[in-house]
């Protein structure tokens, strides 16, 4: 039972307690600004229940001291909360396969629990991405490839019923960048299929701002991979509270709920939203809603 007298994680309510495979909230840690470990320990000691994953973007952790990480990822897991790397995995992969392998063993060696994979800045035949995911499994951590809906022109076969992973000839890069949310959705398959354990959706042409958040192709990602292997960024509140509305917890089905990556700074706005019991539109708690109910 949570020590919140406000909040409790029945499953009549929204969710379990963790480790949760559902309704996982992912945050942000030093990426554009540095902040302390106390302030990492203060959103932790505090709002540590409703934090699953704590991911360094941006490659941060390359720039940081290594003693600093492993006291960030004792922490967490302290609290039990998973750590994660995000957009450095692809700058090793350039430098080949043993490279790529000393990078694993040193991110768990710094406690690092998953291998964020940015599927679509690498340029590597699919095979080879594939290949990448295996080697994250077997090396004994968690491969999250990450897939943004535009698409180089190139990287479409000219045959859209050929199946993905068969001999495709090279074609020139292009300039043109292609919205093809099958071309994604197909890769994602094949990565779960891999081992893959969670599929990141990028926030760019999707869910970048609300007001103009493409439902349809969210709608089509979830339906194909379903919400428990799927994580989609809300970049502000008004977006984590459409994605909560969506497909957040729901009195027909309370195991309904949506996997979010937010800034640190959203957590406590994203738990109140989360949960039934505080009322339609959370005014206890938040003020007015963005959406109205």
């Amino acid at each position: 039972m949570s020590a919140f007298a406000w909040k409790s994680f029945y499953e009549d309510e929204d969710r379990p307690e963790k480790p949760r495979t559902y309704g996982v909230t992912e945050v942000r840690g030093p990426h554009c600004s540095l902040f302390s470990q106390n302030l990492l320990e203060d959103i932790f000691e505090s709002m540590g229940e409703f934090v699953d994953g704590l991911k360094f973007t941006g490659g941060s952790h390359s720039l940081l001291p290594k003693t600093y990480i492993r006291e960030v990822t004792d922490m967490a897991h302290k609290h039990n909360v998973y750590v994660t790397t995000g957009d450095w995995a692809e700058h090793m992969l350039c430098k080949g396969p043993s490279a790529f392998k000393e990078y694993l063993e040193e991110c768990k060696q710094l406690g690092f629990d998953t291998i964020e994979l940015n599927m679509g800045s690498m340029g590597f035949p699919e095979e080879t991405l594939l290949r990448y995911v295996r080697l994250i499994k077997n090396g004994g951590l968690r491969a999250k490839p990450q897939f943004a809906v535009k698409t180089n022109k190139s990287d479409i076969p000219v045959n859209r019923d050929r199946a993905f992973g068969s001999y495709v000839v090279p074609a020139p890069r292009s300039s043109e960048f292609i919205e093809d949310v099958d071309l994604l959705i197909r890769r994602a398959e094949r990565c779960l299929e891999a081992g893959a354990d969670m599929i990141v959706i990028d926030a760019d042409d999707v869910c970048r701002q609300a007001d103009s958040v493409r439902a349809d192709i969210i709608a089509k990602i979830i339906g194909r991979l379903g919400l428990e292997r799927t994580m989609f960024e809300a970049s502000n509140p008004k977006t984590s509270e459409w994605f909560i509305k969506q497909y957040g917890p729901k009195a027909s089905c309370p195991f309904f709920c949506v996997n979010l990556f937010v800034d640190h700074s959203q957590v406590m706005d994203l738990e109140c939203l989360r949960g039934r019991n505080l009322g339609k539109n959370h005014t206890s708690v938040l003020g007015s809603s963005h959406f109205p109910f």
